[in-house]
């Protein structure tokens, strides 16, 4: 079957894609198909030569500034002041007992022992008197100094003081002249060597004349985030050995910036509403709240996703009007465009019809499922010419929500009753059977039966008259599983699906073998009015995604399938596929209303199976119990304080008792602190039930390489 993609994304488009007039801005704001280009590039060269230093897991890298792990302790305000001022005096009034005698000499005995004679006399001239003034405010400089420290100085000055030089600053810059400002600009570096603008990687292989040729097209603003990344890629794979380095450089001298194209031409999504950055490959969901319960090197920095963390699977769960859609699946599904238009990832987005899941442009391929004006259609079996591999993902889709709820449960029987047809069909048709007529083979229809056992008969398939004999003597059995199958296929066989899953040529249906390429892809769900055969396409999708992530030749293009409402989708089968994805440079994104969706021997092994985990406001307190079972305990530092009454033995200790009992109205009492470690949940279900507020979620994350960050309050609208 030659379904559309697995060759070339050209021409999938059901409209024209209209493009961005000017390269985003640096790089937050998003970039409207009316943005007037920049001349000079500085929007795009402020992005490429902005700071991103190392960070933990999750966190925004653009412009981030690093903060320890550990929260210092801060000092209260009154006490900080009230401090540095007693310090201050104390060192003062020092510094005046010493210079008026009144401690003695002690202190200028160095002075005695070091200096001349002639020095100590006062016969030095200038020189000597110099030399006794320095020596002298060294030793003020260094009780001042003790004294600062002791009076927390330091933490005074950056608290209060930086701030205000720090905003003062951009002022006073604004406020000179351009034509007098010779400091050097801290965004251009010296040598073009440390400049990214001015492609050093390729300096080095000897490529200088494309490297002039993309910095002349970045400073002129012809470059954009996109083509930068485009190119990076098609530098790496230069540097693999997979292509030329003559003609990498014959195409970068001949097109610039518009080298090495993506399949379709694109160089740029119609619309962005998120928040990325290429360079790192992020996309920004939100920030992460300053709460306690964060670690303060989490505290107030922005929370972002890249395919280092997706590559372990993301799963979200949340109610209705959460944000699950707009603020986790549209941002995530556009940052895997953009990837993709960089040939680095290849992307699936489902989802029901009109849930804002980006704009058609966006996509080279959008499959409207049950729209008579969809362009292309679905291939039911995944694009595979093996009779026995199409079964089993038939039959993970019609009945694998059926099968016992199990980890170690599977399919074996219905995938079997659907090896046992396909495999005759395909050799008598060369071809599978389409939706009517696997339902008729399955029902047991005679006519069928019977001119696909005579075809079998003239061809010579003595082998695979067995397979029928075999499914024609379980039809007559109790408890067949082709009834189940034919139940299930026939919400498959409606009016609305009648163009659709043609398997004979006459549609354009796409395959998700076409994962080898940067492709993107949408496919429209029909929720509305069917919803069961919208549930068993999930499940068809996932199993195929599955199936064909695993035997791809390119695993360097990272893989990646987005489906918004997975009811229904979570399988045993579903859950060991999810597992595999980390090995094979793929993820996935589920969301879920609530775990209930999923069978409950499953939400254990789902949680287990996702290295990104997402509670979004409003969860259930039961849903709230599994997220913080698979997130654990940790052990934290209580103090519990109690106060005991004191007695009084004596006469006057009994009045004094008495006296503070009339003026406080309570008994003297002593305070006793405890202060132990306890070990405790880190998010208790009744606090992801009840204390996440709205427009809040809490994610923990987990990178391919192994590396954590507990559960973040995150704000998703910041």
């Amino acid at each position: 079957m030659d379904s559309d993609g697995t060759h070339d994304t050209r021409g999938t488009h059901t409209t024209p894609v209209p493009h961005p007039g000017g390269p985003p801005d640096a790089f937050g704001v998003p970039a409207m198909p009316s943005m007037p280009p920049m001349p000079d590039g500085s929007g795009f060269l402020a992005w490429l030569r902005a700071p991103r230093p190392q960070a933990a897991p999750g966190i925004w890298r653009l412009h981030y500034r690093p903060r320890p792990e550990v929260e210092p302790k801060r000092t209260p305000t009154r006490q900080l002041l009230g401090g540095a001022v007693i310090a201050f005096l104390c060192g003062w009034l020092l510094c005046s007992l010493l210079w008026n005698g009144y401690l003695g000499d002690f202190w200028q005995w160095p002075w005695y022992v070091l200096a001349p004679d002639a020095w100590v006399r006062g016969e030095g001239g200038s020189v000597g008197g110099i030399a006794s003034w320095l020596y002298e405010w060294l030793v003020f400089g260094a009780i001042f100094a003790v004294f600062a420290k002791i009076g927390h100085w330091g933490e005074l000055w950056r608290r209060y003081l930086t701030p205000l030089l720090q905003a003062a600053i951009p002022v006073l810059r604004a406020a000179v002249p351009a034509g007098r400002d010779t400091t050097p600009a801290a965004d251009s570096p010296a040598t073009p060597d440390h400049d990214p603008a001015a492609w050093p990687q390729l300096r080095q292989a000897g490529a200088y004349e494309a490297a002039e040729r993309l910095a002349g097209e970045a400073r002129s603003g012809l470059m954009r985030d996109v083509d930068h990344a485009r190119i990076s890629r098609a530098w790496q794979s230069v540097r693999s050995g997979r292509h030329a380095l003559a003609a990498f450089t014959g195409a970068v001298l001949k097109d610039g910036a518009a080298a090495c194209p993506h399949p379709s031409g694109d160089r740029d999504l119609p619309v962005r509403q998120a928040r990325h950055d290429l360079l790192t490959g992020q996309v920004r969901l939100g920030t992460a709240a300053d709460d306690p319960r964060n670690p303060y090197h989490y505290r107030g920095a922005g929370l972002a996703l890249g395919p280092d963390l997706l590559g372990t699977s993301l799963l979200a769960v949340g109610p209705a009007g959460s944000g699950k859609t707009g603020a986790v699946v549209r941002p995530l599904a556009e940052s895997l465009c953009l990837h993709a238009l960089a040939g680095r990832a290849a992307v699936v987005v489902a989802g029901a019809a009109g849930a804002g899941l980006g704009p058609a442009e966006a996509y080279d391929v959008v499959v409207r499922v049950g729209h008579p004006e969809s362009a292309h259609d679905l291939d039911l079996y995944g694009g595979t010419t093996d009779p026995d591999e199409a079964a089993a993902i038939l039959a993970e889709a019609l009945v694998g929500d059926l099968t016992d709820p199990h980890p170690g449960s599977d399919t074996r029987r219905s995938t079997t009753v659907l090896a046992q047809l396909l495999g005759p069909f395909r050799a008598v048709h060369d071809r599978f059977p389409s939706v009517p007529e696997l339902r008729q083979l399955l029902d047991g229809a005679p006519g069928p039966l019977a001119a696909l056992r005579k075809a079998l008969t003239d061809a010579g398939h003595s082998s695979l008259l067995r397979e029928l004999d075999a499914r024609e003597r379980q039809m007559a059995h109790p408890g067949d599983v082709g009834t189940v199958l034919a139940d299930r296929i026939a919400l498959l066989d409606r009016p609305a699906f009648a163009a659709f899953f043609d398997t004979s040529g006459q549609s354009r249906p796409f395959s998700l073998r076409a994962l080898d390429h940067p492709v993107r892809v949408r496919i429209d769900l029909p929720q509305r009015g069917h919803a069961d055969a919208s549930r068993i396409l999930a499940r068809l999708v996932l199993a195929q995604f599955t199936a064909a992530v695993t035997v791809r030749e390119d695993r360097s293009l990272f893989a990646c399938l987005l489906l918004d409402d997975a009811t229904g989708v979570v399988t045993p089968e579903a859950v060991r596929g999810i597992q595999r994805l980390r090995s094979v440079n793929a993820g996935t994104v589920l969301t879920l209303r609530t775990l209930d969706d999923a069978p409950r021997p499953l939400r254990g092994p789902l949680l287990g199976a996702t290295g990104c985990r997402m509670a979004l406001s409003g969860l259930t307190p039961w849903d709230g119990q599994d997220f913080a079972e698979v997130w654990g305990k940790e052990w934290t530092e209580t103090r519990d304080v109690t106060d005991r009454q004191i007695i009084a033995e004596t006469p006057a200790g009994k009045a004094v008792h008495m006296l503070r009992r009339v003026i406080t109205g309570q008994a003297p009492t002593a305070r006793a602190v405890t202060v132990r470690q306890v070990e405790r949940e880190r998010w208790s279900a009744s606090e992801l039930a009840h204390g996440v507020p709205a427009g809040h979620a809490v994610l923990s994350l987990t990178t391919v390489q192994g590396e954590h960050a507990p559960p973040l309050l995150v704000d998703l609208r910041g």
